[in-house]
């Protein structure tokens, strides 16, 4: 380990590591078990450079989040082939989603369980994720309306709506997957995808589910 202290590397380079090593902690120990000294002999520095270059451990578990966040965001999007039908969208993107959360699962513990339970700033920057998340996925939902439904689009709060319970579902779904054996990517994407577009096609041949009569 003191050997890979004492070789120079370009900045960059040397954040990322700290990075990485950071995700593995604050992945696997959670944010306030997590320690400094830990994650500086995992990334093979010492501890005060940790703190030269991330400033505190609020600081390095904020980058964390960030390119995490970036990262999920950015995979999702390359996933997706927007001159392909709405559905294959939105099976490749699913696809592309529960696979990063599988292959990081470190990654995905600190955005969907660490950040959100420490409060501001950590809570707000993963909602930033999220929403951009969502108004992707509202798009789709939007889209695949427009291209089936022989009536007026769906309300535009239904729409919202569905997008938002597939992205909790899929956050939910990818958490689940990752903690039971033998469930693929594959498999939980098309879990979700069965459900979602079942769903979807009922309200957009306008077959909605009511209560009884008589009931609030």
């Amino acid at each position: 380990m003191g050997g890979a202290r004492t070789k120079r590397m370009p900045r960059a380079v040397r954040e990322q590591q700290m990075l990485d090593a950071a995700v593995q902690i604050f992945g696997q120990r959670g944010y306030m078990a997590a320690s400094m000294d830990e994650i500086a002999e995992l990334a093979g520095v010492s501890k005060p450079l940790v703190y030269l270059y991330l400033n505190s451990k609020e600081g390095l578990f904020t980058a964390c989040i960030r390119r995490e966040a970036t990262a999920l965001t950015e995979a999702v999007r390359a996933g997706v082939c927007t001159d392909l039908p709405v559905d294959r969208q939105l099976w490749d993107g699913l696809q592309a989603f529960f696979a990063h959360t599988a292959e990081h699962p470190d990654a995905w513990s600190v955005l969907h369980l660490q950040a959100r339970t420490h409060g501001e700033p950590f809570a707000a920057e993963v909602a930033a994720m999220r929403t951009e998340i969502v108004s992707f996925v509202t798009r789709l939902v939007a889209v695949a309306a427009r291209e089936a439904h022989r009536d007026p689009d769906l309300p535009e709060h239904e729409v919202a709506g569905f997008a938002e319970a597939l992205v909790g579902a899929a956050e939910s779904l990818a958490t689940w997957a990752n903690a039971t054996e033998g469930v693929t990517a594959r498999q939980a994407a098309s879990t979700l995808m069965n459900v979602t577009w079942s769903g979807l096609g009922n309200l957009m041949r306008g077959h909605h589910w009511a209560p009884p009569a008589g009931e609030d």
